[in-house]
């Protein structure tokens, strides 16, 4: 399992992904919005999306945890 989590705390502006969707590392999973700025968030590593921890509109933290993947 891999984590993926926020670099910077701000709001979660669009997740590009769902469960079971399959992802290649540095696919765009997450679009997080800070300072008015539009800031991706990638996959650490190829798998499959398990759980969204998240939604959109959400404040989140820096280093919290926003999906959970199983690596391929």
């Amino acid at each position: 399992m891999a984590d993926i989590k926020a670099h910077i705390t701000g709001t979660v502006w669009k997740i590009e992904v769902e469960i079971g969707d399959e992802v290649e590392e540095d696919d765009e999973v997450i679009i997080l919005e800070s300072m008015k700025m539009e800031m991706p968030v990638e996959a650490p590593c190829d798998g499959v999306i398990k759980e969204i921890l998240i939604k959109e509109g959400d404040a989140v933290d820096e280093d919290q945890v926003l999906i959970i993947m199983e690596e391929d």
